[in-house]
């Protein structure tokens, strides 16, 4: 696995655990509001394998779960391997994904590989070119999402609500997109710099009073639906 960041301790990143945080380097996409840079290209400073996983055979008593992010995690041709050796530990495991390696997700989760998955869903339909930097294989984000929604033993959608780049109109056709699903987050913008475009790091986010308005017009759509960072 490239690993490109460790957190030893998390009380917010696995909802409800104490957890530990990995970070694997390398991503399928550009965001261009991603404040993982290094991560997203491939040059962060990596962390053995080995050493990460000794830490958590040690600290496993303490901990109650691991959270891989990225980058992207399900990049990685090991990712399968790494987690069963984490769930070996009797570890939670949560994934961070942005949608983009359906097959692998689902073997993860045929597997009982996963306990929690989080799905970055970046934009309505039209835009995802434009959010995400590449030229998206749309096929493969609507399977992760049915796979996430039928298979997934607890999961979460969430969108990052960037001013310039989505609006609430945009918002509603994510929500219309995905609905029926348990969970969805709209997420505040925020400018933890660098950014992978420079450009975003002058954007000043949504008025709270918008960001809530926009969650009120979605809340129909789904199971549970809040905010974070406002």
């Amino acid at each position: 696995m490239k690993i490109g960041g460790f957190q030893k301790t998390s009380l917010l990143d696995y909802p409800d655990r104490i957890s530990a945080i990995v970070w694997t380097s390398g991503c399928s996409f550009r965001c261009p509001f991603c404040y993982n840079k290094n991560l997203a290209l491939g040059t962060a400073e990596m962390f053995p394998e080995e050493e990460i996983l000794s830490f958590l055979s040690k600290r496993k008593a303490l901990l109650e779960g691991v959270v891989i992010s990225g980058g992207e995690p399900l990049l990685h041709d090991d990712i399968v391997d790494f987690v069963k050796q984490i769930k070996d530990l009797r570890l939670l495991v949560k994934i961070d994904t942005n949608g983009s390696f359906p097959e692998r997700l689902g073997e993860l989760l045929e597997k009982q590989l996963v306990d929690y998955v989080a799905m970055d869903v970046k934009a309505p339909k039209k835009k995802y070119p434009q959010l995400t930097g590449v030229n998206t294989d749309l096929s493969k984000i609507e399977a992760s999402i049915d796979i996430l929604k039928t298979k997934a033993p607890a999961y979460e959608f969430k969108t990052t609500f960037i001013p310039g780049l989505l609006t609430k109109e945009d918002i509603m056709e994510i929500a219309q997109w995905l609905k029926g699903a348990d969970t969805y987050f709209l997420q505040q913008f925020k400018v933890i710099k660098p950014l992978v475009s420079s450009n975003l790091e002058t954007v000043i986010p949504y008025p709270r009073d918008y960001v809530y308005e926009t969650l009120a017009a979605i809340k129909p759509f789904f199971k549970r639906c809040a905010v974070r960072g406002v």
